[in-house]
């Protein structure tokens, strides 16, 4: 990764992780914690693509993991927004630009649930046996709804945050368009022997010789009638 990317997907999730511990998980809402954490992987993996967002998932796994008051095993929640943050990636548009907001709404009800049930799977296979307590088909459809609610407000900030940081691909399209020029310009100008912004001036040219060529001419005729 770029040491911009670094850099920008640290401080988020920093950001999200404090937020998320000192501020949502203090709310006692029913059933699931509202996670700021996996909007951030989710924004950030749908403008990185999925090697970048597996690598920042696996980052915020783990920091969630070593932060107080985590109290399941580490490297759970980092395997599991690992695969998240990949598969998200895999959603990342081709030339960069959103056309609606339904597929990244799609992404985060899919990975919302997605989350709980692998967050579930992998404590299952520790012994970790808390989900069938609170109820899993409960904090699927909260996680899902809190998650849906929260993400308006998070993942188009920071996929725009995460653009300004890259570089502007409409900037390099317009470049590789003027390549593209030139790169043609050269190959009509190598075979023409003519370079195509001049080639007006050079026809221009042609038609003032011709024409100063048809005015000596008609002098001479009219010196030999006379």
């Amino acid at each position: 990764m770029r040491v911009n990317r670094i850099l920008l997907s640290s401080a988020l999730v920093v950001v999200a992780l404090v937020v998320q511990v000192s501020v949502l998980a203090r709310l006692h809402l029913p059933g699931a914690v509202p996670d700021l954490l996996l909007l951030t992987v989710l924004g950030l993996a749908m403008v990185y693509g999925h090697v970048g967002g597996a690598l920042v998932g696996f980052g915020a796994g783990l920091l969630a993991d070593l932060a107080p008051p985590a109290d399941h095993a580490a490297g759970r929640y980092a395997l599991v927004l690992c695969v998240i943050g990949y598969l998200a990636g895999l959603a990342k548009p081709d030339n960069g630009r959103l056309r609606s907001a339904t597929g990244p709404m799609a992404v985060v009800v899919a990975a919302a649930i997605g989350t709980t049930l692998l967050y579930a799977g992998v404590g299952a296979l520790v012994g970790d046996t808390a989900a069938r307590h609170v109820g899993l088909p409960s904090l699927l459809f909260t996680a899902a709804l809190y998650d849906l609610l929260l993400a308006p407000f998070v993942v188009p900030g920071i996929m725009a945050l995460a653009r300004r940081a890259e570089n502007d691909p409409l900037s390099e399209t317009s470049t590789g368009a003027a390549k593209t020029a030139d790169i043609s310009s050269g190959w009509l100008s190598s075979g023409t022997g003519l370079k195509i912004g001049g080639q007006r001036g050079a026809l221009g040219g042609l038609k003032t010789r011709a024409r100063a060529r048809t005015t000596r001419v008609g002098r001479i005729k009219g010196v030999k009638r006379l």
